[in-house]
């Protein structure tokens, strides 16, 4: 089979998006396999470099890459190629991968990590000294701690019994050769046998490492995997250096030994990252209906269930009273108020009858819609919000990583400082003894690379996020990126969306005036009449009688009139309610009241008039409310300096009046989906901005902010493109996620100056050619004690728990029970 009948008949494992230009393409992907911010670096460069590749947007929290090309030049099939190339996996970016799946990925890894461990233990071993102090403890703490971890893995996998069992023998048999290499049975045979272990480690076990490594500098990148092999391969070279000429007191287990521990930590760090990853996805996904989206479509006089993708142009749509309007369409037949709120951010219902439009993505009331449809597929107000937020992927600033930032600069320095050593000892020899030290100088070079390599540094960020994570989830949020962990504490502006995030949004009665009646009078002959009624405005004035312990009468007769009110008789009573026309046109004078009708109107509230036998009682006024916490929460945030900025689809004088109410700064009213992403790029030029939102329509502000913020009652394109998710539903736990962000940033400083600590001591003296590569693994022995310690301190559980799920389902804290 030649290649071209290859790409043909391959499944096509990327999906096309509209591009900015007419003579460009666009696709998305996505890619396994990333494990940190340089890791979308090293992509982004790499498909940068291909001709007729114009940009590239990696996103780490999706997974996903957007690539804008020439299809002249370049072809979707070489592209991926490439970061098939590289080390990642493609996958179809349109389907969810299955939970069964991902768990399979953890324990894989776990096992990886399990292999490494007995070949870690057993490298300890052979290459401890007993002679006393240091010598001891410092093996000892390394063998402690893998051991440790040893029986975490193998009682997830196998049970206690197993891992009691597995941990036991494996320390019998360490310690055996310890017995035998103390009493000079193994010396001989301990370089050769670690040197084994270590190329075992190297190209077996961690070959995916070597095999990123050497694609990373094909390209010309230097990332995290050309450091850690520039640290193992040292590790080689410095111990075939001492089999093959075999200097007197030359380190040559150690050299081997090191190979295998970094490794070892880096496949650490892997798992962990991905387990810390993985979790946060599929937390999403319990959030979020998976479900395909389906339509009723009236065909031959008979309703059947048919999925979205299927309806065509000019298909009638019967949508029952609680459903989600699934298509864009216009009302033919039926009468029912329309929530719109989580579309176009207006708060109260919209009457909809035949001829109105309907927009998918709202909720249908109580009445039962047959709906034509007039757009599909990308003419969609669903697909065109799903294409507004790629443009917001592919636009929005990227936050690398602190400890990426590092690596950075840090892997060239260590690269540079280990060559200059190996040079300067040469001619330094030369000059000074008139003979070139080949030996001291490579010893020198390898020795910087293997204290080089900062093995705690991995380990450094997953385990602050796994403490944070854990305290998020414990107060009801969820925090799923490393943008909610690092950037959020850096937030200068937080964008609140209205109705629904700012305010409860459901309607309320709010004001209440009265002529010649009291407000409990109004109350019980209002809500007697509408109690017969299913009408969301109906329903708010029911549940305010209930709230003042207001008995309810029966009713005799009922009749409503489609958006403008009802009729009822209450015992002796005939009563009206309804708007101030409807009431007006019943033959009722509302004069007394019109100047107070037309000052509520004003500032946004919807007005309900209420007579009793042709004598007007009073009017009512309902409108959205601000949540308990909100004005508490905008205080709170302008006392830490931070900036309020309102962003609604809503009408300007109610998003005014609510902004006046909450304290906030700014306000932006009247403004569509894709608008509201642009106000968000055009915040982003004075500082970095956070997005708090629920509603379709914040979903591209959402993905364009620094950090989004989703309520966990949303939609679940909002969560989708959140980076922290409020399970609870209470706004202030917005500055309880920034307080965590700010914890977990600084617990990580720590944690990379503890990292680095030892490292930054030992390259300049493993320069000299003084140094032994054993105090490398003392270095990262101390260091990654000391990160241990300092994240988990006071909550171990935290990571026992984390290690302990893999291969567990997972359980989501509904928002409703949050």
């Amino acid at each position: 089979m030649n290649t071209a009948t290859a790409v043909e008949s391959a499944p096509v494992l990327w999906s096309e998006e509209p591009s900015s230009r007419p003579d460009r393409a666009r696709i998305r992907a996505r890619i396994g396999g990333l494990h940190c911010s340089l890791c979308t670096g090293t992509i982004e460069k790499a498909l940068g470099k291909r001709p007729g590749v114009d940009s590239v947007a990696v996103s780490l929290t999706h997974e996903q890459a957007l690539v804008e090309y020439d299809p002249a030049i370049a072809h979707p099939e070489e592209l991926l190629q490439v970061l098939r190339d590289i080390g990642y996996t493609i996958s179809d970016p349109r389907k969810v991968r299955p939970y069964e799946e991902e768990e399979r990925d953890l324990v894989r890894e776990g096992k990886r990590f399990l292999a490494a461990i007995a070949l870690s233990l057993i490298a300890i071993a052979l290459n401890a000294d007993l002679s006393g102090g240091w010598s001891i403890v410092l093996p000892a703490s390394v063998f402690t701690s893998m051991v440790a971890l040893l029986y975490l893995v193998l009682r997830r996998s196998h049970g206690v019994r197993v891992a009691t069992g597995g941990a036991a023998g494996l320390c019998v048999a360490a310690v055996a050769m310890l017995f035998f290499q103390q009493r000079g049975l193994l010396s001989p045979a301990a370089p050769f046998i670690v040197g084994g272990l270590a190329v075992t480690m190297v190209f077996g076990v961690g070959r995916h490492i070597l095999h990123m490594a050497i694609q990373a500098l094909r390209r010309r990148i230097l990332n995290q995997h050309v450091l850690l092999e520039a640290g193992a391969f040292a590790g080689l070279g410095g111990g075939l250096v001492g089999l093959i000429f075999q200097p007197a007191g030359f380190p040559t287990t150690p050299f081997f030994a090191v190979a295998v521990m970094v490794v070892t930590y880096h496949i650490f760090s892997e798992w962990l990252s991905l387990i810390v990853k993985t979790r946060s996805s599929q937390a999403v996904k319990r959030l979020l209906d998976l479900q395909p989206e389906t339509a009723r479509v009236v065909r031959n006089d008979q309703d059947q269930e048919l999925a979205v993708e299927e309806i065509a142009i000019g298909d009638q749509v019967r949508i029952r009273p609680g459903e989600r309007v699934p298509v864009d369409g216009e009302v033919i037949s039926g009468h029912s108020a329309v929530d719109q709120s989580l579309v176009t951010g207006e708060p109260m219902p919209v009457e909809k009858t035949t001829g109105d439009p309907v927009v998918s993505g709202s909720i249908n009331g109580t009445g039962t819609l047959l709906v034509r449809v007039t757009a599909v597929g990308e003419e969609s107000f669903l697909q065109q919000v799903i294409r507004q937020v790629e443009d917001a992927r592919a636009l929005k600033p990227g936050l690398l990583h602190l400890v990426d930032r590092i690596l950075r600069i840090y892997t060239p320095t260590v690269l540079s400082l280990a060559t200059l050593a190996f040079i300067g000892w040469l001619a330094g020899s030369y000059l000074f003894d008139g003979q070139v030290n080949l030996q001291r100088a490579a010893f020198a070079g390898l020795s910087v690379l293997v204290m080089g390599y900062p093995c705690a540094l991995g380990i450094s960020a997953p385990l602050s996020i796994v403490r944070g994570a854990g305290e998020a989830a414990e107060n009801g949020i969820l925090m799923r990126t490393g943008e909610a962990f690092q950037g959020y504490r850096l937030a200068t502006h937080i964008v609140f969306d209205k109705t629904g995030t700012l305010t409860e949004g459901r309607p309320m009665v709010r004001e209440i005036e009265t002529v010649e009646s009291t407000e409990e009078e109004l109350l019980a002959v209002a809500g007697a009449a509408e109690a017969s009624s299913e009408h969301s405005l109906a329903q708010a004035v029911v549940a305010a009688a209930f709230e003042r312990g207001i008995d309810l009468q029966d009713v005799e007769e009922f009749e409503a009139v489609p958006g403008k009110g009802i009729t009822a008789r209450l015992a002796d009573a005939n009563v009206v309610v309804g708007s101030p026309a409807f009431v007006k046109e019943k033959g009722i004078r509302i004069e007394n009241l019109a100047g107070r009708i037309g000052e509520l109107e004003e500032v946004g509230r919807t007005v309900i008039a209420v007579a009793k036998n042709d004598r007007l009682l009073g009017i009512m006024a309902l409108g959205d409310r601000l949540r308990v916490d909100a004005t508490e929460t905008i205080t709170a945030m302008g006392k830490a300096g931070l900036k309020t900025v309102l962003l609604t689809g809503d009408n300007e004088r109610a998003a005014r009046r609510i902004a006046r109410e909450a304290g906030i700064d700014e306000v932006y009213a009247g403004v569509k989906p894709g608008g509201k992403a642009d106000i968000i790029r055009r915040l982003q030029k004075n500082g970095r901005v956070a997005m708090v939102g629920d509603g379709i329509n914040d979903a591209p502000a959402l993905m364009q902010a620094d950090i989004g913020v989703a309520m966990g009652s949303g939609t679940d394109i909002a969560i989708e493109s959140a980076d922290i998710i409020i399970l609870g539903n209470r706004l202030k736990l917005t500055m309880t996620a920034r307080d965590i962000s700010r914890q977990s940033y600084r617990k990580m400083l720590q944690n990379i100056v503890l990292a680095f600590m030892f490292n930054g001591i030992g390259i300049p003296v493993a320069a000299t050619g003084l140094i032994y590569p054993v105090w490398a693994m003392a270095a990262m022995a101390v260091s990654v004690t000391a990160i241990f310690f300092n994240s988990l301190w006071g909550r171990p559980s935290l990571f026992f728990d984390a290690i302990l799920s893999v291969g567990q389902p997972i359980q989501v804290k509904s928002p409703q029970n949050a």
